[in-house]
């Protein structure tokens, strides 16, 4: 049986690339539920009212899996994390976080490599090979 998360968290303030992203995701068939968040505050706000504890029956289900812009008006990237430290706890399930991003700043892929939060820095777009590369690295086995 194919691995199948049960939902992946677009945090990208771009339409288009949301669009092209969930497109990819779901070619791809690696997820029960794709959620978009056009902001930073948008995503704190999502899981902060999604619970990892029976996520499989919540019509807002905690995301395994995130891909997040750096790039983004009233919070950026760096700033979600900041705030996402802050609202985890240790009994939440850990959340496989992407960097995906335009930026060509060596900097903050650096700065990505150093937070213990992220995991990869990937750069747009979202493509099958990056989707089938996370899924394949931090996924494998996992069979819902």
């Amino acid at each position: 049986m194919k691995q199948k998360l049960n939902c992946i968290l677009l945090i990208d303030d771009d339409e288009p690339t949301n669009f092209i992203s969930n497109i990819e995701l779901e070619d791809a068939d690696c997820t029960n539920h794709i959620q978009i968040a056009d902001s930073g505050k948008k995503a704190l706000s999502y899981l902060s009212s999604s619970s990892p504890i029976n996520s499989t029956d919540n019509e807002m289900p905690y995301p395994e899996l995130i891909f997040l812009d750096i790039n983004m008006p009233a919070m950026n990237g760096w700033e979600f994390l900041d705030k996402l430290k802050e609202l985890k706890t240790d009994k939440e399930p850990e959340i496989i976080i992407i960097m995906l991003t335009t930026s060509i700043n060596p900097d903050d892929k650096l700065k990505a490599e150093k937070m213990p939060l992220v995991a990869g820095f990937e750069n747009k777009p979202l493509t099958s090979e990056i989707i089938e590369n996370v899924m394949n690295k931090y996924f494998a086995g996992k069979n819902k």
